[in-house]
């Protein structure tokens, strides 16, 4: 059997079993629980990602446990979005990170949660990487090399965007499947031509004889949007309408910080991102961070569900999804759209 057609199986069969354990993780409660005086939740669990935008910048100032005094803030880390959507389908955590291709999968195959802020636009921060003498000068010389990148994310979709854009058979390309850390050591060994990933990895392939092909920002021009997602348990969300209105208050909290001192920002995010100060602030540069009320535009969240153009993007980044087999089907525009909460962006 293809063994990316085994593992995609394989995940699908998992993300089902895990749905059935969901419901009953719901039904006896998650971390959320309250504090017995109906003033938020007692404990809250959130899984981030190491990527350089305002909800990093949160955790790292601790401006959630400052916000919440009476709450306990778990963090815990994640790889990559695909390994969110389990933890989300499983009631391991109550809010999330993961991209936007993750999240297009996830409400297709009816995850219970909500997109309730958008973390960063993808721009440069997300890029393709070639090593220098591997003779790969545009994307069609891509054929019969070895190119990895975390299956189920936003890379992923961006890559196969790519090649599909320059008409290149995305199966005349090695594609390995690999997350971040697994990508950098394979690049080490020199067992890779190429990586689509994003920082902070990115930045360390491009410091060890690598170059840029292509960047999310570009692909963004013709049309390929991602994003990185913040997303919420439905029922928690439910139970705890305030709690997330006030997260995404501290969200907006950190986007005001870095916009008026983005150097501030940089010195404390290097050593999270195991950089210097200066890279740091590049790799900042390389997302778009938003307010809570420019995601209110209907260009992307929007103010009501029809004018969503997020779920629009969501929609197509399913269809391409399905297209390329790696999704069985993409819902309608209609399920996209109930995915948005965006009262949690209302004060």
């Amino acid at each position: 059997m293809n063994v990316t057609l085994f593992k995609r199986k394989s995940f699908i069969a998992t993300l089902a079993l895990i749905l059935v354990l969901s419901s009953l993780l719901t039904a006896c409660g998650g971390s959320g629980n309250s504090d017995g005086k109906g003033n938020g939740p007692k404990e809250v669990t959130i899984g981030y990602q190491v990527i350089p935008n305002a909800e990093l910048l949160v955790k790292t100032q601790g401006l959630a446990e400052k916000k919440f005094p009476d709450t306990k803030i778990n963090w815990k880390a994640f790889d990559s979005g695909r390994d969110v959507n389990t933890a989300i389908a499983a009631g391991g955590i109550d809010l999330g990170l993961a991209g936007s291709v993750p999240v297009a999968i996830g409400i297709a195959n009816k995850l219970p949660y909500q997109v309730y802020f958008l973390h960063d636009i993808i721009g440069e921060a997300e890029s393709l990487a070639v090593r220098n003498n591997s003779n790969v000068k545009s994307v069609k010389d891509l054929v019969g090399k070895k190119v990895a990148v975390p299956f189920g994310s936003t890379s992923h979709f961006s890559l196969l965007s790519a090649l599909k854009s320059e008409g290149v058979d995305a199966a005349s390309v090695t594609i390995l499947d690999l997350q971040p850390q697994d990508i950098l050591a394979a690049w080490q060994r020199k067992d890779i031509d190429g990586a689509f990933v994003w920082n902070p990895t990115l930045a360390k392939l491009i410091a060890d004889d690598g170059a840029v092909l292509i960047t999310a920002e570009q692909l963004a021009d013709k049309g390929i949007i991602t994003a990185d997602v913040g997303v919420v348990r439905t029922a928690f969300a439910d139970e705890y309408p305030e709690f997330v209105k006030q997260y995404v208050s501290v969200l907006d909290e950190a986007v005001k910080l870095y916009r008026d001192k983005p150097e501030e920002v940089a010195k404390a995010l290097a050593p999270v991102l195991s950089t210097d100060e200066s890279d740091a602030l590049a790799q900042t540069k390389q997302l778009v961070w938003l307010t809570s009320e420019e995601q209110s535009d209907a260009k992307y969240l929007g103010s009501k569900k029809t004018e969503s153009g997020f779920a629009d993007v969501l929609l197509q980044t399913g269809q391409f999804l399905a297209d390329q087999k790696q999704i069985p089907s993409v819902p309608g525009l209609e399920s996209f759209q109930n995915a948005i909460r965006q009262e949690a962006l209302k004060r």
